[in-house]
C-alpha cells in the first residue's frame, strides 16, 4: 500500500520538506528564514509555531491535505545517547529536546513540530538516527583519563543510510558486513561499521579526528592546554575555533572548497599543503580503524559534498587502497534517508524504538 509521508529537517536558518510516496519523492521544498525572521524569537524552540504555520501553508500551496498524509519523519536534534533506528517521537523526547537537555540546535525543533503536526491528523510522528546514535563498544569509551570519557557524536543519518546502500551493492545486508565509512561534509567523521554497528567513531563535533574545512579536528593536547591558559581567547573563543573557526578555514581563511581549489590552480603552496594534509588525516584514521576491524574490511565508503571531488578522493584512496575497496556515494541526501527511515517500520522491516 502507498504511503504519503512528510518529511521535516529544520536548519538555522531554511527548513526543508519533502513528501514522498513510499521511497519516491514526490514534493520537495527548502522554506529560508531571514535573520529579521529569526530576530523575532528569543530562543531557537520559540520559532515551532513559526516554522509550522510555514510548511503548513506550503503544503497547501502545493495541494497537500494533511488527511493526504500517513506517517511524518523528522530529523533527530541533540537527545540523549542512544542505539541507532527509527524513534516514536514521545513525551520524554519532547521534553528533552524543548528543554535542551542535551543541547539546544535547530534540529530539535523537527521531532516538536512533526508531533504537532501529527496530532492534527492522528498519524505516527518518528525521528531517525539522531547525531547522538551511540553504538561505541566499551573499549572505545576509554579516553585515557577517568575525567573524560569519548562519546559518539557524528553524521549518523548520512552514515547508517550509505553503508546500507555499500552493503547492497556489495550484495549483504547491512549486519553482515564490515565497513568503514568516511562522511566528508564541513565536518568529518569516520566511523568503524561492525555487523550493522558503529562501534567506534570519532567525535566530529568537538575536536576528534581529522581536521575538516570548519572543524580543527585532533590537537596536541600539551599544546592546547597551554593555549587555553594563555590568556589570549575565553572558553567559548576557543571553543568556537575548535568546532567552528577551525581547520581549512584558520589556515587558509575560507572554508570553501571552491576557493581552496582555485587556490592552487593558480600556484599557492600553503594551500596545496592544506587540502594534501587533511586528505592525509583522513587516510590515517581509516588506516587506524582498520585495525577495529582487524584488517577483515569489505569496503570503504565515502560521503558528503567532499566526496564529490574525485581529486582528494584519489588521494585518499592511494593510501589506503591496501585495506579495501573504495566505494563513493557523493553528497548528503538527509531527506531521502529519513524517509526510509520511516519506510523501514511503515513495512515491517524494523520496529519503532521508543526513546
Amino acid at each position: 500500500m502507498e504511503k504519503n509521508i512528510l518529511v521535516i529537517n529544520p536548519g538555522s536558518t531554511s527548513t526543508k520538506i519533502a513528501v514522498y510516496k513510499n521511497d519516491q519523492p514526490v514534493f520537495n521544498e527548502e522554506i529560508s528564514h531571514s535573520n529579521e525572521e529569526l530576530a523575532a524569537y528569543s530562543s531557537i524552540m520559540d520559532q515551532q509555531e513559526f516554522r509550522e504555520a510555514l510548511i503548513l501553508e506550503c503544503l497547501r500551496i502545493a495541494g497537500y491535505k494533511l488527511e493526504d498524509i500517513h506517517c511524518i519523519i523528522a530529523r533527530g536534534g541533540a537527545l540523549r545517547p542512544l542505539p541507532s533506528g527509527t524513534y516514536r517521537i514521545n513525551e520524554r523526547m519532547l521534553d528533552d529536546l524543548t528543554r535542551g537537555t542535551y543541547g539546544l540546535h535547530a534540529s530539535n525543533l523537527g521531532a516538536v513540530i512533526a508531533r504537532r503536526i501529527a496530532d492534527k491528523n492522528n498519524v505516527d510522528a518518528f525521528i531517525v538516527d539522531p547525531i547522538t546514535v551511540s553504538e561505541l563498544s566499551d573499549i572505545a569509551k576509554v579516553s585515557g583519563l577517568p575525567d573524560i570519557e569519548r562519546v559518539s557524536i557524528f553524521h549518523a543519518l548520512n552514515q547508517k543510510a550509505v553503508a546500507r546502500l555499500a552493503a547492497k551493492d556489495l550484495g549483504k545486508p547491512y549486519r553482515e558486513c564490515n565497513l568503514i565509512v568516511a562522511h566528508l561534509g564541513g565536518g568529518i567523521s569516520v566511523g568503524v561499521h561492525e555487523k550493522g554497528r558503529v562501534v567506534d567513531v570519532n567525535n566530529a563535533l568537538n575536536g576528534d579526528g581529522p581536521f575538516a574545512p570548519t572543524r580543527s579536528g585532533h590537537l596536541p593536547v600539551w599544546s592546547l592546554v597551554e593555549l587555553a591558559f594563555s590568556g589570549k581567547y575565553t572558553e567559548e573563543q576557543l571553543k568556537c575555533k575548535i568546532w567552528k573557526e577551525g581547520g581549512v578555514s584558520a589556515y587558509l581563511g575560507t572554508s570553501d572548497m571552491r576557493d581552496v581549489k582555485k587556490a592552487r590552480i593558480n600556484g599557492d603552496n600553503k594551500a596545496e599543503l592544506i587540502y594534501a594534509a587533511m586528505a592525509y588525516q583522513v587516510a590515517k584514521e581509516i588506516g587506524a580503524f582498520a585495525t577495529v576491524l582487524d584488517g577483515r574490511v569489505d569496503a570503504i565508503v565515502f560521503s558528503g559534498g567532499l566526496a564529490r571531488d574525485e581529486e582528494f578522493i584519489g588521494l585518499i584512496t592511494e593510501r589506503t587502497k591496501f585495506i579495501a575497496k573504495s566505494l563513493v556515494y557523493p553528497g548528503s541526501d538527509e531527506m531521502r534517508a529519513l524517509d526510509l527511515g520511516a519506510l523501514r517500520v511503515l513495512v515491517g522491516e524494523e520496529e519503532a524504538r521508543e526513546y
